[in-house]
């Protein structure tokens, strides 16, 4: 397992302060505020830990208040709103400061069987037939801005091949979708809630970028201010998150200076396993 991946478990493996409280740190990358899928990540592990094993996270709607200052721990305070026959239902607010810095709410549900249905995924490229790697790197970073080329050389614990790489190139207007290759870069085991957090975790990233595609932008430039707002997650079927997912992103609008981008997450061989939906701030910089 690489180093990246390792850091990463870590990150997610929170410390229990007393029942319901925990506590989560970030990683000294240099950022000046803290993933917001890191803060997804950890919330839900948090509500997992008061959750009996045999229930599995089916949703989760979270809304992000405050930047997290990645310096501080974040205590995760889950309150235990239900415990049905079936489904269990958490609340989890992160705090810094003194303050709420994000909120989630979590319904589990134990295993059962029932009607079946999905929508296909696309038909593209395989991840193996696109730039990857070097060749990859290279393809992005030869003209590519200062903050995307810092981006791209930063070592992460998810890898990526896009199918389109346009939107990193040039300014020109794109229809706002996007199709994206992702994987972890280590077998993070078969606990099927671990690799439910890992899910959550990479379901923030390059999401909100979608809704600038029709304006010829990017959350890497510097006329924009780009914040995600709200995050839901539906979990339809178990996710192996070593294994390639493609992540298929639309922005069906943008407008009030917020921009709503939508995706699914398919396994190598079609199977459907979740869906995600975000508000973001997508304003000009004053």
């Amino acid at each position: 397992m690489s180093d990246v991946v390792q850091r990463l478990l870590e990150i997610l493996d929170l410390e229990k302060l007393e029942e319901n409280l925990f506590r989560g740190v970030s990683p000294d990358n240099g950022w000046q505020r803290v993933f917001g899928g890191q803060v997804i990540a950890q919330a839900l592990v948090a509500a997992t830990r008061t959750v009996p094993e045999e229930r599995g996270c089916h949703s989760l709607h979270a809304y992000f208040m405050r930047p997290g200052d990645p310096a501080v721990p974040i205590v995760y305070e889950v309150d235990r709103i239900r415990d049905g026959g079936s489904f269990t239902t958490r609340r989890v607010v992160a705090l810094q400061h003194g303050q709420a810095i994000f909120s989630l709410s979590a319904s589990f549900q134990k295993e059962e069987a029932g009607f079946e249905h999905q929508l296909q995924m696309p038909d593209i490229p395989k991840p193996d037939d696109l730039p990857h790697g070097k060749a990859l790197e290279e393809t992005i970073l030869k003209n590519a801005p200062p903050a995307v080329q810092r981006y791209w050389k930063r070592p992460r614990p998810i890898e990526f091949r896009p199918v389109m790489l346009d939107h990193y190139l040039s300014n020109e207007k794109l229809e706002p979708f996007q199709h994206i290759w992702v994987r972890c870069r280590g077998d993070v085991g078969p606990d099927p809630a671990r690799n439910t957090a890992v899910l959550a975790y990479l379901s923030d990233m390059t999401l909100l970028d979608t809704a600038l595609f029709a304006h010829g932008l990017s959350v890497f430039d510097e006329r924009v201010q780009a914040a995600s707002l709200d995050h839901a997650m539906w979990f339809h079927r178990p996710v192996d998150v070593s294994q390639w997912m493609l992540y298929t992103q639309d922005s069906p609008s943008s407008s009030g200076g917020r921009g709503l981008t939508r995706g699914s997450l398919y396994s190598l061989d079609g199977t459907l396993i979740a869906s995600v939906a975000q508000e973001g701030l997508i304003r000009p910089r004053r």
